[in-house]
């Protein structure tokens, strides 16, 4: 089958970064189901990855996010059949999504929803369930649930689903940092409550929040600690999607405040015996965008499935500056 591998981290503008190969169709496990893919997104998973490639004969075929029809199924697959149009963010340890075929469990895959195409599916599953499991397994939030929620690079990809998700299913305040005219656009549009600025986050979220917000989604970290210790209340709760260095906790010790990390990949990392909840929250979220209570995120859609093609995603990612997101499409 075609497939994009690396075979080094390398910078996206070098053209060996990423290349068309052809390598075997993957074989399948018990509770696999094997995928043609029809449409990638890229996230800033994607790119750390690529980047972080040690050299290797053998290559990595990337991808994580994809959306396609079931071509086969594995001896003890009960959850899919062949035929089925499915979505998924898949497995950090096994080959990814830009290929042809992919082989991926069916517990962390869902049909897609109806009234998307591919492309717009396929801009989904990571940010999706990053932003559910930190909403709903590390916040808890429920439809009872007060006390504001901050979300961090509200105009990104888990900025954009979270929003969303928490405006769908919670009535706690939704505030969300942006600092360009069109983000902050971009996320009232999604129907945030409060658009913050994070290059003064302190004043403009004492302006809305005056007494300070009882969640924060922090996808960038860096700097930001002493500023959330500030701003949230006492017993207040903060999930990181990042990971920097010499990070420095005790400043929230005197608010009691909680600190979760949250890896969308851990399930299936760890083969947990609740995997299946991947499944069961990317069905809940197919059903919330055919009622037409929350939409895609995607801004950006490249025609070329090709290593040119992800090259190009991978470069409009590493800016910084996407709103919402790029995918990549036959």
């Amino acid at each position: 089958m075609r497939a994009i591998g690396s075979y080094q981290g390398l910078p996206v503008d070098d053209r060996e970064s990423l290349l068309n190969i052809e390598v075997p169709v993957p074989e399948l496990r018990p509770h696999d189901i094997l995928v043609r893919v029809q449409a990638v997104s890229v996230n800033p998973a994607d790119v750390k990855v690529r980047a972080g490639l040690e050299s290797s004969r053998t290559p990595r075929i990337l991808g994580f996010d994809a959306a396609g029809r079931v071509e086969a199924i594995g001896s003890e697959v009960t959850t899919l059949a062949v035929g089925d149009e499915v979505y998924y963010a898949g497995d950090i340890t096994r080959a990814g999504s830009n290929a042809e075929f992919q082989a991926v469990d069916e517990r962390l895959v869902a049909r897609k929803p109806v009234s998307l195409s591919y492309a717009e599916a396929a801009a989904l599953p990571l940010t999706a369930i990053t932003a559910w499991e930190t909403l709903f397994e590390h916040f808890r939030l429920t439809s009872e649930s007060t006390g504001p929620l901050l979300v961090m690079g509200g105009a990104g990809g888990v900025g954009s689903m979270a929003v969303q998700l928490a405006k769908a299913l919670t009535a706690v305040p939704v505030l969300a940092s942006a600092s360009r005219p069109e983000s902050r656009k971009w996320i009232e549009e999604l129907g945030a409550d409060a658009v913050v600025d994070h290059h003064d986050l302190l004043t403009t979220t004492r302006a809305v929040a005056p007494d300070g917000v009882a969640y924060v989604l922090s996808p960038f970290t860096r700097g930001n600690i002493e500023a959330y210790a500030e701003i949230l209340r006492p017993f207040g709760h903060i999930t990181a999607i990042d990971e920097p260095e010499g990070l420095e906790l005790l400043p929230l010790k005197s608010k009691s405040i909680s600190w979760h990390w949250e890896f969308m990949f851990t399930r299936s990392m760890h083969q947990t015996a609740d995997m299946i909840e991947q499944k069961r929250l990317l069905e809940r979220v197919s059903g919330l965008i055919d009622e037409k209570r929350i939409t895609t995120t995607v801004t950006r859609v490249i025609d070329d499935f090709s290593a040119a093609g992800i090259r190009e995603a991978h470069r409009l990612v590493e800016t910084g500056h996407v709103t919402g997101k790029v995918v990549v499409s036959r």
